[in-house]
C-alpha cells in the first residue's frame, strides 16, 4: 500500500519522526479475531521496517493476552462520544514519534480521526466487517455506520480484509481507490495429527459468542443430530459478549435438551491447543464476517470447517475441498453437512490435506 502524503504531511515525518512508526488506535476490552490481527500486525511489521504502538481506548483482555511487546497506552474514554480523548492521542503520537494513525473500529476512528485532525498527518482504516450488518441492534449499527461516515472522509486509505468488504464499502460510496484488500493471515501452526474418531465426532465453535454468530443454529442443529442417534460433542471455544446472552444460551441448551453434549470452556489463550481437540470446526454466522481469523487458524491445523456462506467465509473455504459451506440460519443443512463430514472419514482426511495446501499458498 502506497499512502500519498500531502506536502505538509510530508514535511511533518521527514525530519526527525521516522515514516514508518504507526501508532494503532484498538478498542482493547476483547481478545477475538480483530484483536489476533492487531497483535499480528505489531509482531510482523517491524521485520518490514515499521515500528508499531498501541492506544486502547479500554482496559481488558487484549492487554493481558497479547504477544507483541510493543508500547501500549491505555487512554480510557468515559463514554462512547468522550471526544476529548482525541487530544490524548494525539498527545501519544506526538511524543513517540509516530507519523501514521491506524484505527480498527467506528469507536477508534472516531478520536483518532480528531487526532489526525489535529495533527495533520495521514489516518488509515481496517475495515474488518460490515458496521452496517455487525450485529442485530439495529440502532446500535446505524449508529457505529453514521461515526464510520463521519471520519472516513478523513482517512488517507481504507484496509478491507476481505473482497467482500471492499464490495461493501463501495456499495456505500467509497471509491475503489481509496479501498485496498488485505486478507487476514495467520502463522503455520505446527500441530500434532489429529486422530480419526472411533466413537464421538468433536465438533468445535471458536468465537466471542453472541448472536450474530449463529450460536442458536449451532444448538438446534446438534438437536437434530442428537435425534439422528449421531454420536457427537461440542467443543466451544471463547467468552460470551454478555453474561445476558449466556443466560438465553444456556436455557436455550436445557430446553433442547443437549446441555449435556456441550462443553464450554470460556476464554481461551492457547485456541491452538483446542483446536487439536477437534475434528472439525463450525461457524455458523449469520452474517457480519469479514475474513474471520478462526477459520483461517482452523486451517493453518488442517482442521475442515463448515461454515455458512456468508461475506467473506466463501473466499477461502471451497466447498467440498476444505470444508463445507451451509446456508445460514438453517440448522437442518447445518445437521446435515456436519453428518456427511462424519460418515466420510476418507472425505475428511483429504480436506485436512486441502486446508494446510490453502493455508500454505494464500
Amino acid at each position: 500500500m502506497i499512502l500519498k502524503l500531502s506536502e505538509n504531511q510530508t514535511s511533518k515525518v521527514s525530519g526527525d519522526l521516522q515514516l514508518g512508526k504507526v501508532l494503532h488506535v484498538i478498542n482493547g476490552e476483547h481478545f477475538s479475531g480483530a484483536e489476533r490481527v492487531q497483535d499480528l500486525l505489531a509482531q510482523q511489521l517491524p521485520k518490514f521496517g515499521y515500528d508499531a504502538g498501541f492506544v486502547s481506548l479500554k482496559s481488558g483482555l487484549f492487554e493481558k493476552n497479547r504477544n507483541s511487546d510493543v508500547p501500549l497506552h491505555t487512554v480510557t474514554m468515559r463514554s462512547k462520544f468522550d471526544w476529548r480523548v482525541g487530544r490524548d492521542i494525539a498527545r501519544i503520537f506526538e511524543t513517540g514519534g509516530y507519523s501514521l494513525l491506524h484505527a480498527h473500529t467506528p469507536r477508534s476512528l472516531m478520536v483518532a480521526g480528531m487526532a489526525a485532525k489535529r495533527l495533520d498527518c495521514p489516518l488509515v482504516y481496517h475495515v474488518h466487517s460490515p458496521v452496517g450488518r455487525d450485529s442485530k441492534r439495529w440502532l446500535a449499527n446505524k449508529i457505529n455506520t453514521l461515526i464510520e461516515n463521519q471520519f472516513l472522509r478523513r482517512t488517507t486509505m481504507m484496509i478491507c480484509v476481505s473482497n467482500s468488504l471492499k464490495r461493501y464499502m463501495e456499495s456505500l460510496g467509497y471509491s475503489p481507490t481509496r479501498l485496498t484488500v488485505v486478507p487476514n493471515g495467520v502463522p503455520v501452526i505446527h500441530s500434532r495429527e489429529i486422530e480419526p474418531w472411533t466413537d464421538k465426532l468433536t465438533v468445535g465453535m471458536v468465537a466471542l459468542f453472541r448472536p450474530r454468530k449463529g450460536t442458536e443454529v449451532l444448538l438446534e442443529a446438534l438437536s437434530i443430530l442428537k435425534n439422528r442417534n449421531l454420536p457427537i460433542r461440542v467443543l466451544a471455544v471463547g467468552p460470551f459478549e454478555t453474561s445476558e446472552y449466556q443466560k438465553d444460551i444456556l436455557a436455550l441448551a436445557e430446553k433442547l435438551s443437549v446441555q449435556d453434549l456441550i462443553q464450554w470452556t470460556g476464554f481461551e489463550r492457547d485456541v491452538q491447543s483446542r483446536l487439536q481437540q477437534m475434528h472439525v470446526m463450525v461457524l455458523p454466522s449469520l452474517f457480519g464476517e469479514g475474513l474471520p481469523m478462526v477459520v483461517l487458524e482452523a486451517m493453518a491445523s488442517g482442521l475442515p470447517v463448515v461454515a455458512s456462506r456468508v461475506e467473506g467465509i466463501p473466499e477461502v473455504i471451497r466447498n467440498g475441498v476444505d470444508g463445507l459451506l451451509c446456508q445460514a440460519d438453517s440448522p437442518i443443512d447445518l445437521a446435515n453437512q456436519i453428518d456427511k463430514m462424519y460418515c466420510n472419514q476418507e472425505s475428511w482426511m483429504e480436506m485436512r490435506r486441502n486446508c494446510r495446501e490453502q493455508h500454505r499458498e494464500n
